[in-house]
């Protein structure tokens, strides 16, 4: 579906950063510049033609032009929903458009709100019927906190006017949003939508940041705007008034199209976002644009519905029809689901407009100018929908309490899904081996590299650590390990002889994006490693793999986790699988893949032993867990788990630096986890083991079944006793015990589990 970038060895010479100055002075008081918008340059620079200037004043721009983009997101929510010649009352409209605001609470927020419309003189039953006034203003609700607390403040405002929930609409188009607060306090005035001011001319909801709002806010002032909150976002709906005021001074409404004019909007923003605009001016009409956050379109044709599902062409599906039909804007496909798994992901720099019941997709050219005074109208494309392969029930929480639980527990299923089609078990002709489609194109020049360099944030980081020990064992080639963000502020060096492997759940992460960017500048091979399929990750990298671990919507990554792990170490099998001296150590890891899913199965029989635990340490205010070897990554990743959901402070340490600083901490009152299963590392850690308990440390430890008198002699500890597998698969094991500690802690504690303080699913903001 999408266009890979091509790879090529060849270095590509870096753009310097400079410095461009431009200063002007004017001495005349009665200076006055035309208002109209000069459309061939960008907001960012600067424009003689926006500024009404009163006083002698010095202008100074300083324009730093820097080698890559920044990424700066927010992690918000948007959703929208359009029915179009099919009968839908207020209340209705307003579940819909609340339960996908639900579907999207995973994503971190703190504030929500709606737009939908009013009494509409167009929402008549003779559908096509022309009239030329515009509609009237939409309404707009706002509230701080929870989905519930708008749900309420709607219904009582609904309650204290004459509004009717009963009133039916056969084509409406309403939007919805979660806020994630980047600029001003969370609270109803800088909650989304956004509007262009009294009347609602222009409501927006955004994902996103925009850079350059400070210099169209100062722009849009002088040209008579207010602005009521602190947001970046309010700058858009303004501009995009005064862009369709300025396009239709002297010529009457509608002499400009709603296309051109979010297309205008989009030429002056600076930043990464995505937009749904819904304007009274073009009544039941939507548009959608997007540079850097996600955004999904999904189509539902209800006469396909009746006519019990006939297969479907992406040319009746998006073209003007007559046949009754949904359409909605999501920023996730799991609140799409419900209601379709026809969908089209809205690529970077695609303007999605929706109108009589087409779809209509336009190309963003910031090239194009103004011709003859009026606002350029750019070319339609055409785009194809793909189908989700994802069911309702996986967005369920089924028998489970929270997501993180069921999460958890489905690591068996998921595993066993990232493994399908890719392990050969092989018989007496052929040896067992793995196939990895997304890499087989590549893997020569993958082994000719002078490093692999794996790139993440976070768990994702964590899961690469844990494989980095067989990655270099099997592929003989030094693996070097990269936070994003330090990646970037040191500006590293990047080879083009290196490949560049991007760790993401989400394969939005905003950091891991920057560094894809820069990786790519510097002509590395870069390999996508992400769970979610047409991600800007896996679009932009040169190969990659899926990891296929399913729907994963607790804040606490669980089983995408587990399912990196084997990603990658499938990754090292498949690179050195040249290597004719590793093939027995090959096979033993292959037999273990092929058992892992019944050993993670076995390991959450511990459920309720670490639900015991999890009592004895709730009034604890500290944690520590000491590994190393292959489960270093084991303790930063259970010690990241149990502070980001139970908020209990953990720290992951590496059992080699414990003279170096930490023992200082230790006494008979701290708890400390020593992970301690068998592999190359096990007598260095009973040696620890042993110092721990030489100073009172409270310890549990964690070791293979049977080992629990090697380690812990006289019942001097706790003991938590887990399968044992291959060395470079253990880590897969050892993490489940540590991720249901931290669900039952966060429990007891009483926090939200699937929603941890000041978190949010994928961070896509810097």
């Amino acid at each position: 579906m999408f266009k890979k970038p091509k790879y090529s060895r060849k270095r590509k010479r870096k753009g310097n950063r400079f410095l461009f100055c431009l200063s002007s002075t004017f001495l005349h008081s009665n200076i006055q510049i035309s208002a109209r918008l000069h459309y061939s340059l960008q907001f960012p620079l600067f424009i003689p033609s926006l500024f009404r200037l009163v006083n002698p004043i010095v202008i100074l721009f300083i324009v730093v032009i820097r080698r890559r983009r920044t990424r700066e997101e927010t992690m918000c929510g948007i959703f929208a929903y359009l029915n179009y010649n099919v009968n839908r009352d207020r209340r209705y409209i307003l579940e819909v458009l609340f339960n996908g605001l639900r579907r999207l609470e995973y994503r971190g927020y703190d504030s929500a709100g709606i737009s939908i419309d009013s009494s509409d003189l167009t929402s008549l039953p003779q559908i096509h019927h022309s009239i030329s006034a515009k509609s009237l203003p939409p309404l707009v609700f706002r509230q701080e906190g929870n989905i519930d607390s708008l749900v309420k403040s709607v219904n009582e405002e609904v309650s204290a006017t004459d509004l009717s929930l009963e009133e039916s609409f056969y084509v409406h188009a309403g939007i919805a949003h979660t806020r994630w607060a980047t600029h001003g306090e969370p609270a109803p005035r800088n909650s989304h939508p956004q509007s262009s001011g009294a009347g609602n001319d222009f409501v927006v909801v955004h994902n996103g940041v925009v850079t350059n709002y400070e210099v169209l806010k100062a722009t849009l002032v002088r040209h008579g705007f207010t602005f009521e909150s602190e947001t970046d976002t309010e700058v858009i709906p303004k501009l995009a008034k005064y862009v369709f005021d300025q396009a239709n001074e002297g010529e009457g409404d509608h002499s400009v199209t709603f296309t051109q004019v979010v297309i205008e909007v989009m030429r002056h923003l600076e930043g990464a976002y995505a937009l749904v605009f819904k304007s009274p001016h073009y009544p039941n009409e939507l548009i959608a644009c997007k540079r850097g956050s996600p955004l999904l379109l999904g189509v539902k044709d209800l006469a396909e519905d009746l006519s019990n599902g006939t297969s479907f062409h992406d040319l009746k599906f998006l073209t003007k029809s007559e046949q009754p039909k949904e359409l909605f804007f999501s920023s996730d496909a799991q609140a799409l689901v419900e209601h379709t798994k026809k969908v089209l992901v809205i690529e970077d720099g695609e303007v999605v407009h929706i109108k009589d019941g087409g779809v209509s997709i336009f190309k963003f050219d910031n090239d194009k100018t103004r011709a003859n005074g009026t606002l350029p109208r750019s070319e339609s494309v055409q785009r194809a929908l793909s189908v989700l392969e994802m069911e309702v029930e996986q967005i369920n929480k089924g028998h489970y309490e929270h997501y993180m639980q069921k999460e958890i527990h489905e690591q068996p299923e998921s595993l066993t899904t990232t493994m399908r089609g890719r392990l050969i078990r092989g018989d007496s002709c052929k040896a067992k081996s793995v196939l990895l489609g997304g890499l087989k194109d590549h893997l020569k020049t993958i082994r000719r590299s002078r490093r692999l360099v794996f790139i993440g944030c976070g768990t994702s980081y964590n899961a690469a650590l844990a494989a980095r020990p067989i990655l270099e064992e099997l592929s003989g080639v030094p693996v070097t390990m990269e936070i994003a963000s330090d990646l970037l502020d040191r500006q590293g060096p990047i080879y083009r002889e290196d490949t560049a492997f991007f760790v993401s759940q989400s394969g939005e992460t905003a950091d891991t994006l920057n560094a894809l960017e820069y990786a790519l500048e510097n002509g590395a091979l870069c390999v996508g490693i992400t769970n979610t399929v047409g991600s800007a990750i896996s679009r932009n990298t040169h190969c990659g793999v899926h990891i296929n671990a399913g729907c994963e919507i607790g804040v606490a990554s669980t089983k995408a986790y587990t399912s990196q792990i084997v990603v990658m170490a499938m990754i090292a099998l498949v690179i050195g699988d040249d290597t004719i001296s590793s093939q027995g150590r090959r096979e033993a890891i292959i037999d273990g893949l092929f058992d892992l899913p019944n050993k993670v199965r076995e390991v959450l029989k511990l459920d309720q032993e670490m639900k015991d635990l999890a009592k004895l340490l709730v009034s604890e205010q500290s944690l520590l867990v000491f590994g190393r070897g292959y489960n270093y990554a084991t303790a930063l990743e259970g010690a990241l788990k149990v502070k980001e959901v139970s908020l209990m402070h953990s720290e992951g340490i590496l059992a080699g630096e414990m003279k170096h600083g930490p023992l200082a901490l230790v006494d008979e009152n701290l708890p400390i986890v020593v992970i301690a299963t068998r592999d190359a590392c096990f007598t260095k850690q009973q040696s620890v083991i042993q110092q721990l308990h030489a100073r009172k440390g409270r310890l549990i430890v964690m070791c293979s079944k049977g080992d629990g008198s090697l380690v812990c002699p006289g019942d001097s500890c706790r003991v938590i006793e887990v399968p044992q597998v291959e060395d470079c698969l253990q880590p897969v094991i050892n993490v489940v015990p540590l991720q249901l500690l931290a669900y039952h802690l966060t429990v007891l504690r009483g926090y939200n589990v699937d929603q941890p303080r000041n978190l949010a699913k994928s961070v896509t903001t810097q």
